[in-house]
């Protein structure tokens, strides 16, 4: 794993293009987020989701939430969002709220896991955005680690546990950790919670009571 230690507040451009450039073309990235480390490939490549499977030694079956640059390359990418998808995203995007949207057929198929659903979400973190950005596709953001062992917001971590089974670790420092993004699914007119997380449920219901 080559490992880069990237300036939160000023990246560095190559940096960003690197990790895009191992993406698009099937590789392995581990980068940081607005709670923890999160491992990004190509979606749309099921090579590349396969391999993602295999370095965390997790077994098929388990959807893979995505991350984007903006609301723009997820319409572009998933398809437009609902109503309710829209709203939720005005509020609370940049920021730990993972949408469960419709998949789009041309996702692996491992990424939706058979649910029909992706979910995805804009951290409020400028080096995951950038890189998808550079990418110009929603990446798989799940968590830095090899299944059953915790996830974790320490680069060093990912670097000990992953070893060479990733291309390359953009290091920022300690990712903010805490809770986990929560996860909302929006494919029905009424919002299910799916997993309570960072941004409170009754927050989430407060805003779509007054917009």
């Amino acid at each position: 794993m080559r490992r880069v230690f990237v300036d939160p507040a000023a990246p560095q451009r190559d940096a960003l293009l690197e990790a895009a450039k191992w993406i698009v073309n099937g590789g392995l990235v581990a980068l940081p987020t607005d709670t923890l480390y999160g491992l990004a490939v190509d979606p749309f490549q099921t090579a590349a989701v396969s391999r993602l499977l295999s370095a965390k030694r997790r077994p098929a079956g388990h959807a893979l939430p995505l991350i984007a640059s903006d609301v723009h390359q997820i319409t572009t990418s998933l398809g437009p969002l609902p109503r309710i998808g829209e709203r939720l995203a005005s509020r609370f995007w940049p920021g730990p709220l993972t949408l469960l949207v419709t998949a789009p057929a041309r996702l692996a198929r491992e990424v939706a896991a058979g649910t029909g659903r992706v979910g995805v979400r804009v951290p409020a973190n400028a080096v995951a955005r950038a890189i998808c950005s550079a990418a110009r596709i929603p990446v798989t953001a799940t968590s830095a680690n090899v299944s059953g062992e915790p996830a974790t917001a320490d680069p060093d971590e990912v670097e000990r546990t992953l070893g060479d089974a990733a291309d390359l670790l953009i290091d920022t420092g300690a990712a903010p950790g805490g809770a986990p993004s929560t996860i909302v699914d929006v494919t029905e007119d009424r919002p299910q919670l799916v997993r309570a997380g960072a941004v409170s449920w009754d927050e989430i219901q407060a805003w779509l009571s007054t917009t």
